[in-house]
């Protein structure tokens, strides 16, 4: 069932490839490779343009193993994103696809725009997972990571179904284990929405402004970008057909109610 639903940020590649060209980013950083789909096709980008990818993930599948293997000129940096960050000096650009938390995300924009403050460069950063279900619930890979007085009460057997502040016991939208959901959505803190909407606020009380899209498709993509960079007209131009886009919204909506249906069934016993 797991081939059912797409779920990757590499299903955003031709819009973020494109953006990278646009942006004439030759460094980057990518937080979270799981298999490495994504990975590879950084990879050809920074290769192509003399550049260089650097890849935060601490627990990797083996096919990214594998494939790290046989490209040596990726830097992989086996950490907590948190402390890795200290580590990997400027780039061009960021994409985080990892702990889909409010404290994570919200320190790694932070820590992310003041590597970019320190090395004079414009901010841009793709996000993956900004909508249902990790924008405005907290998913945690590790939540004894997470400081206490961020963490929210969660379970790793609950799931959950669009509409219900609650997770649904042994039903909904689940990690089966691999990861835990907050037991409540919205409010303070919570999801990787709210982070970015926390950051970009930050930035405006310090008399900052951001550029932000969103795309509604494949669990949410956002773009968080310098509005003085000098190509920031041109990708903004990019992205506005996506932005928002009804169209795509509706059809995210129809493709998670016929996953959600898919898992209703087989959790009564029956099989698709």
């Amino acid at each position: 069932m797991p081939d059912l639903l797409i779920h990757s940020m590499a299903e955003f590649s031709d819009l973020i490839l494109a953006g990278l060209a646009i942006a004439e980013a030759r460094e980057i950083v990518e937080i979270g490779a799981e298999f490495g789909g994504m990975s590879k096709l950084l990879a050809d980008h920074a290769s192509s343009v003399n550049g260089s990818l650097t890849s935060i993930d601490p627990s990797v599948k083996p096919a990214f193993t594998a494939w790290l293997a046989a490209n040596p000129a990726v830097r992989h940096i086996a950490q907590p994103s948190l402390a890795a960050l200290d580590h990997v000096g400027p780039a061009d650009a960021w994409l985080i696809d990892g702990d889909h938390n409010w404290f994570t995300v919200y320190h790694e924009l932070h820590r992310i725009d003041a590597i970019c403050r320190e090395h004079d460069r414009p901010l841009l950063v793709f996000l993956h997972d900004i909508g249902w279900p990790a924008a405005r619930r907290d998913m945690y890979y590790a939540p004894e990571a997470i400081p206490a007085d961020y963490r929210h009460a969660h379970d790793y057997d609950g799931g959950a179904v669009p509409g219900s502040n609650a997770l649904v016991p042994r039903g909904g939208f689940r990690g089966n284990g691999q990861f835990a959901f907050a037991c409540h959505e919205g409010g303070p803190r919570n999801g990787v929405l709210c982070a970015v909407e926390d950051f970009v606020a930050d930035l405006r009380d310090n008399g900052r402004t951001l550029a932000f899209a969103e795309i509604n498709a494949v669990f949410g993509l956002g773009v968080l970008f310098s509005e003085d960079a000098p190509w920031s007209e041109a990708l903004g131009q990019h992205l506005l057909p996506f932005h928002q886009n009804p169209l795509l919204a509706t059809l995210e909506q129809n493709r998670l109610a016929n996953y959600l249906r898919v898992i209703e069934l087989q959790d009564g016993g029956l099989h698709t």
